[in-house]
């Protein structure tokens, strides 16, 4: 049974892997191109990581405290470097295409 939520996890991070890197590449403009790094291969990452944990926890030695380090570190700093990334290329004018939404509610300096 738990080989069964292992694979799970890891079709499931490695499918989520896919569609952001695949959104990173085909999105239109910085803005929307943000969200696949930022949204699904972060989730991705996390049912990797919680793959590992549950494989080592179950087959290895016990829980490893490495992997459930890099998911808070890779859950923290993913949304805020997102975060930042969008500030700096609000703070250049960067331009976007007319579906962007929200870029009408951004406040002038």
């Amino acid at each position: 049974m738990m080989e069964w939520v292992i694979s799970f996890l890891l079709l499931l991070g490695g499918s989520l892997v896919l569609v952001g890197s695949i959104g990173l590449v085909k999105m239109p403009d910085f803005f929307m191109r943000l969200h696949g790094p930022t949204k699904a291969t972060t989730l991705g990452m996390a049912c990797l990581l919680f793959a590992a944990m549950a494989y080592y926890g179950f087959y290895g030695e016990g829980v490893s405290v490495k992997e459930i380090l890099i998911s808070m570190f890779l859950l923290i700093t993913a949304p805020i470097s997102g975060y930042m990334l969008i500030k700096s290329a609000i703070h250049h004018r960067l331009d976007s295409i007319e579906p962007t939404s929200g870029k009408d509610k951004i406040e002038e300096d």
